[in-house]
């Protein structure tokens, strides 16, 4: 609860004074003046303008731009998700994510050979699941390994870009497996630091790994992914393991958390926190998020002064 006075509380002494003089009246002039302390009482409540924070999400999301950063390599589509692929399950948490930030606007970058801004920030939810739902993979003829700096500069630029709007507040769900295949050293994800309110790694797959199919286009189906093996001169299939290392290190570089993503409900210890350090954030910068309880004082008000205008009308 706080208060937000209309007017300076200097000027309401007066009230405070005439309410407390009465109290003193004789008790055959009670009946006479209740009605006075009764008006003077609710218009010091009035001008109080008492204020109750609001509970829930749905009270600060309209100011919040969420970015989704999402591994979209062929290790993605590895067949050991919750149910299925890996993928999948990013679906399923990302529309969950989407659902409990309702109001939020949401930007999407993907990321493969090269880092793609899929989606710019937008208020339409249906926009953001679509873009995600509808991602394509590229396929083993293109595909050049895995590589977790691809995504860094585009996230740069599109968070000191947002991070100008002072009265928004900056979140990143970064999700991967973590895997990186190719031979590059993984860069610090620090210097995002300073333009990221609340930064969230999500961690996809298992130590045991799984299989992963992709489009021959020769045959128009899907096959899983082989490799030749050099020691057994055999076809075999190949195994996606997920690197939990890589991706805490994402996360300490930008000043968040790691969260292994066994259930879409992982999150919600996130959320929470999003809702309680945006509420502090916007506290200091507007009204939102708090809700006026004026009203309740002006009924009783405006009942005194419509019986007393009756009472002088007669």
């Amino acid at each position: 609860m706080r208060i937000h006075p209309i007017l300076p509380l200097w000027i309401m002494i007066p009230f405070t004074i005439g309410i407390f003089l009465l109290c003193f009246f004789p008790k055959k002039e009670i009946r006479k003046t209740l009605p006075i302390a009764g008006i003077l009482l609710f218009l010091f409540l009035l001008n109080l303008r008492i204020q109750f924070q609001k509970d829930g999400l749905d009270t600060i999301s309209n100011n919040l731009d969420v970015l989704f950063v999402i591994d979209t390599t062929i290790s993605m589509k590895a067949e050991d998700g919750r149910k299925t692929t890996r993928f999948q399950d990013v679906i399923e948490d990302t529309n969950y994510i989407i659902e409990k930030l309702g109001g939020a606007r949401f930007s999407l970058v993907t990321f493969d050979n090269n880092p793609h801004l899929a989606v710019p920030f937008v208020k339409d939810p249906n926009i953001i699941s679509e873009g995600i739902e509808n991602t394509v993979f590229l396929t083993e003829l293109y595909a050049r390994g895995s590589s977790l700096n691809k995504p860094l500069d585009l996230m740069k630029n599109l968070l000191k870009e947002a991070s100008k709007k002072t009265d928004r507040v900056q979140i990143v769900f970064f999700i991967s497996d973590g895997e990186n295949t190719s031979d590059e050293k993984l860069k610090s994800y620090s210097e995002l630091k300073d333009d990221i309110d609340f930064a969230f790694v999500l961690g996809y797959g298992t130590n045991a790994g799984g299989k992963m199919k992709i489009l021959d286009y020769s045959e128009e189906r899907e096959v899983y992914l082989t490799y030749y093996d050099s020691e057994t001169y055999r076809e075999k299939d190949a195994i996606s393991v997920m690197d939990e290392t890589s991706l805490r290190q994402i996360a300490k570089d930008m000043g968040g958390d790691y969260i292994y993503m066994s259930q879409k409900k992982a999150v919600d210890n996130a959320l929470k926190k999003i809702q309680k350090g945006a509420q502090e954030k916007l506290d200091e910068k507007s009204e939102k998020g708090y809700e006026d309880t004026y009203y309740l004082f002006l009924l009783p008000l405006l009942t005194i002064l419509l019986i007393e205008f009756r009472k002088g009308a007669h």
